[in-house]
């Protein structure tokens, strides 16, 4: 009994720093925005996507080559995309007055398409393990197709954003006159090593944790570990839509769905046991096949931009998120075992 007090003691710690950092990465950030003219979709794709999901990447490199749990490292993944989403509907709970998705800019839904593809791309190669051998040195044949994607979806973005930062610079000039971008370079990199530092740890609570508890890994990593890494995302979100940055909100979680994909190729990489997918449960299909459903969601919610409130002051994409969401813990409590 103690024991298992002491592992959550330290889950709490692990998630306690990660969401302390997490709200000042967010401030940071805006700052870094605010000094360089870039636009809050932009900031939220690229500057707060990545460092937010730093302790996946940290988790994960840590599970595969400390710990030895790839199920903890690709369910940690496809876990927190499930995740991130369902923190969409926090977010259409927070704004008053109308939906979250008639005041989101369209332009996120070429980050949800782009989401849609390597999620779904990733839940096709886990359902096919084992009936393809065709590999490449130590890795599958999906890892140099998904850097390649994920480049070319960056550049995309890119681009697409590039035209919006002139319009983004009037409406925040001069936000901050009292930091430097030096100061905000300097803070935003010690937050992000806070993050890293409570993600290394993080592999090894969760074996304790299912071991204690009499949990398989692939629950423990999907629903807790992926829960704990998207904190984050979590804390970044909230804090950018109190700030009134609402569009750099869902770009972060957005943007950091489409990076996690990105570091299940870089963790395929250093997995020099074999293919990385090929080491797991087939029930990661699930989170991946959640996750896509659920981006297809937020790009019809983009696209049609219901006003209608249903059910505690959020709308029938928010309800359908949040069912997602259910059902995918609800497959993992019965089958993450198997």
């Amino acid at each position: 009994m103690f024991t298992a007090l002491l592992i959550w003691f330290e889950f709490s710690i692990c998630a306690a720093l990660i969401g302390w950092a997490g709200t000042r990465l967010c401030r940071y950030a805006d700052v870094i925005a605010d000094k360089t003219g870039l636009s809050g979709s932009w900031v939220g794709l690229i500057l707060l996507a990545t460092v937010t999901s730093l302790p996946e990447l940290v988790t994960g490199v840590s599970a595969l080559t400390l710990a030895n749990v790839p199920n903890i490292a690709v369910g940690s993944l496809l876990g927190s995309c499930v995740f991130n989403l369902a923190i969409l509907v926090v977010l259409d709970y927070l704004v008053r007055g109308e939906s979250l998705y008639r005041r989101a800019s369209p332009s996120h839904i070429l980050s949800a398409g782009f989401g849609v593809i390597l999620i779904g791309f990733v839940g096709l190669n886990v359902l096919l393990v084992g009936k393809t051998t065709f590999n490449i040195i130590h890795m599958g044949i999906y890892t140099p197709a998904i850097v390649l994607f994920y480049i070319v979806a960056m550049r995309a973005l890119y681009i697409h954003e590039r035209a919006q930062v002139k319009e983004f610079v009037e409406q925040v000039a001069d936000r901050y006159p009292d930091m430097t971008l030096h100061q905000a370079y300097l803070r935003y990199a010690l937050s992000a090593m806070a993050v890293i530092a409570a993600g290394i740890y993080l592999p090894f609570v969760g074996t304790q944790l299912a071991e204690v508890m009499g949990w398989h890994n692939t629950f423990v990593g999907t629903l807790f570990i992926a829960g704990i890494t998207s904190l984050p995302e979590f804390a970044v979100s909230i804090a950018a839509f109190r700030m009134g940055a609402l569009d750099m909100a869902i770009a972060n979680l957005l943007g950091s769905n489409l990076f996690n994909i990105f570091i299940l190729a870089l963790e395929d990489i250093i997995f020099l046991t074999g293919p990385l997918l090929t080491h797991t449960s087939p029930l990661h299909a699930f989170s991946a096949m959640s996750a896509v459903i659920m981006s297809g969601i937020v790009i019809v919610g983009l696209v049609y931009r219901p006003s209608t409130r249903l059910f505690l002051s959020i709308g029938w994409i928010s309800l359908s998120l949040f069912t997602l969401y259910l059902l995918n813990t609800y497959v993992f409590y019965l089958h993450g075992g198997e």
